[in-house]
């Protein structure tokens, strides 16, 4: 699978693609030796489930390198791969030898086919393409095999050259229609097609000679990082080697310090994936960008877009972000496969805005209930008094309850987890006492982690918002109000499935000073469990009440990732539910209903669908006319589905009178507020939950 990406904060700095270096220091042996060797013990030593190093490991390794080496099979022919493959039952014992024997020739056979694919780029570009020539093009590299020979692997190059130069002649053509169709004939100069194709391979030409001199510049640690990256994975997606650069890049990413546009990227090794937007930042307040958009060209005002297929994600990071007040032009494809270009002015991310944040929702005439948003469960270790989502909680709990709110619905979607004392102490604010979740380390019992605090903050009907992004943390707390029967869960099928903890640990200790620093490895050292004995790994949380969303038919979560830890099982902590929802099955079959009838859940639903089938659809056709008219369909159907969410009749949503002194400190405070409350009006799922919340007797 490829499924396994880096996600990284616009700081991080995950490797995702190796090449031949530029400029190097001789090749410390012994200092490489002593790495992976203690790498390798302290996995052996504090991995929650080691790996035996064997055959079987190295067959692991050797697998899952060669798809983060070459994964979109632009390199290699098979008689490259034949000479490594001579090694796919020696990695371990090269691992346990301190041995990099494999590891050189990848890297000596890459920086070879770099070099010959270069020539391949430059040859094919220098002739115009028949744009008339029935041929096709498989988009997705699983489905392909690798080239037999280099003159396969030449003309497979010509075709992905193509499929880029036919992309750019038909948005020029685009922008030349709209032209005609605005009135704007005298903004732009109209230009024949073979003027468009012989520009479209110039622009190409340059995108390329770019990216193949930052492949040039790649240093031997940075290769070397991700083959230890994934020796680490075979243990578990979420255990990984830290360099000493990126040690100190994490941290400042968990310090709160992000700057740029305010998304996370993702990278598979071909395209850089949107894996969140951060609340409150650049991108949004501006509104279009989103999780899963594939960013495949990015521009600086005033200059031309540069094509970052195939960049390593450090490489986009550094062109994306830039000066506060600077812009910057995102060419962005949706899932519906429709590209739009997205100009997002820089600034600094206001961490403020990941804050939990609180409004009443009703129905016109209708009774009040509170709505909680909390994006993740964050804490400030570096200062005294530092934010803590658990006291952020109860203060939004005792606003509501101060205005009298009948119910409260906590919006868990898209929060990827954090703090584990802090999910305790939430959990803690919805009963009097007891367990909220079961941490077990590799060989000692299960450590029941309790509320101790006798008080209850808030002992009415409660829903709790997941969906298959709500990940960690927020799957202990929804579990936790699922197993005392304390809440209505509601959203996608399940949620993510992380259910493992992680820490750092020096791989300098205990190693000899004349090789220091090696770097740090984040490990994976305990799993929760459930208060009912169940795990949250793999599964996730199951909703009791499931509305469709537009990931509904694509496959997410931990059981996609490559060797994620197993689903297991413990005994059940002794719990005692408090406030139970006593017509629990009438509530749920009634929601059943509404959804069922709803419009606009029918049309979300039949938007997964479409976003489901263009997934599927992996073959490109490379002659123009039948390109061009493939993408005019697809936009034509992605019009259909742009207005879905509306503003939903008789749904009243307000901040409290108490908190706009605070949300009036400045304009862009202002806007960012009247911009949520204007989504929120338009969300069918905070809206149904609104009614989850009416029907709940206690």
């Amino acid at each position: 699978m490829r499924n396994l990406i880096f996600s990284v904060v616009a700081v991080l700095l995950l490797g995702s693609f190796v090449f031949k270096q530029f400029v190097e220091p001789p090749v410390d042996e012994n200092k490489e030796k002593v790495l992976i060797q203690t790498m390798l013990a302290r996995l052996e030593q504090l991995h929650f489930k080691p790996v035996e190093i064997n055959d079987q490991f190295s067959e692991d390794v050797f697998d899952l390198y060669m798809d983060r080496l070459d994964g979109g099979k632009r390199f290699f022919t098979q008689e490259d791969v034949a000479q490594l493959k001579k090694y796919r039952d020696l990695i371990d014992d090269e691992s346990v030898e301190g041995n990099y024997e494999f590891f050189n020739l990848s890297q000596d056979l890459l920086a070879k086919a770099v070099d010959k694919t270069e020539v391949y780029y430059k040859e094919i570009l220098e002739k115009p393409f028949d744009l008339r020539k029935e041929e096709v093009f498989e988009g997705d590299a699983e489905k392909r095999a690798f080239a037999k020979n280099d003159q396969e692997l030449k003309d497979y190059w010509r075709k992905i050259l193509k499929s880029r130069v036919i992309a750019k002649v038909a948005d020029k053509l685009d922008e030349q229609e709209k032209a005609d169709e605005n009135g704007d004939k005298e903004k732009i100069v109209k230009k024949d097609i073979v003027t468009l194709e012989k520009e479209a391979r110039e622009k190409t030409l340059k995108d390329f000679n770019r990216w193949y001199k930052r492949i040039h510049k790649r240093k031997r640690a940075d290769n070397l990082s991700m083959y230890l990256n994934v020796i680490t994975n075979v243990f578990d997606p979420h255990t990984g080697y830290f360099k000493p650069i990126d040690k100190e890049n994490f941290d400042i990413n968990m310090s709160g310090s992000l700057e740029g546009i305010g998304a996370r990227l993702s990278s598979d090794g071909e395209e850089t994936t949107i894996s969140s937007v951060v609340v409150g930042g650049p991108a949004w307040k501006q509104g279009e960008l989103e999780a899963d958009d594939v960013i495949q060209l990015v521009e600086q005002e005033g200059e031309e877009p540069v094509d970052i297929t195939g960049w390593d994600i450090n490489d986009v990071v550094k062109i994306i972000r830039g000066k506060k007040g600077t812009k910057v032009i995102l060419h962005a494809k949706k899932k519906d496969g429709s590209i739009h270009k997205i100009e997002i002015i820089r600034d600094l991310v206001v961490m403020e805005d990941s804050f939990a944040k609180s409004l009443i929702i009703q129905e016109k005439d209708g009774k009040k209930y509170g709505y909680i948003k909390l994006p993740k469960f964050y804490i400030d270790f570096n200062r005294k008094g530092g934010k803590s989502c658990a006291v952020d909680m109860n203060t939004e709990i005792q606003k509501l309850k101060k205005a009298g709110v009948n119910g409260i619905a906590i919006d868990l979607r898209n929060n990827g987890g954090g703090s584990l004392r802090d999910v305790v102490t939430i959990g803690g604010l919805f009963i009097p006492d007891g367990p909220i979740v079961q941490v077990k380390p590799r060989v000692r019992k299960a450590r029941v982690l309790e509320d101790d605090d006798p008080e209850t903050q808030y002992d009415g009907p409660l829903v709790v918002m997941v969906n298959s992004f709500s990940a960690s943390a927020s799957e202990i707390l929804a579990a936790a109000l699922q197993d005392y029967d304390r809440a209505i869960i509601v959203g996608s099928k399940s949620t993510y499935g992380k259910g493992t903890v992680q820490s750092f640990l020096s791989l300098d200790r205990g190693a000899p000073r004349n090789v220091q620093p090696l770097g740090d490895i984040k490990l994976t050292t305990q799993k929760f469990y459930r208060i009912n004995g169940g795990s949250t790994q793999l599964k996730g949380v199951e909703s009791d009440v499931v509305m469709p969303d537009d990931f509904a038919y694509l496959e997410k979560g931990e059981r996609e990732m490559e060797h994620p830890l197993p689903w297991t099982h413990i005994d059940k902590a002794s719990y005692k539910r408090f406030y139970t929802v006593k017509n629990k099955s009438e509530v749920v079959a009634n929601s059943k209903k509404r959804i069922a009838a709803n419009p606009v859940f029918s049309k979300i639903n039949e938007n997964a669908l479409r976003y489901k089938k263009f997934r599927d659809s992996t073959v490109i056709n490379l002659e123009f006319d039948t390109y061009r008219a493939f993408e005019k369909m697809q936009e034509a159907k992605a019009k259909e589905f742009d207005d879905i969410m509306t503003e939903i009749p008789n749904f009243q949503v307000t901040n409290m009178t108490y908190d706009l002194p605070e949300i009036q400190k400045d304009s862009s405070n202002i806007q960012k507020n009247e911009d949520w409350i204007k989504n929120v009006k338009k969300d069918p799922y905070i809206f149904e939950s609104l009614k989850i919340l009416e029907d709940i007797k206690q």
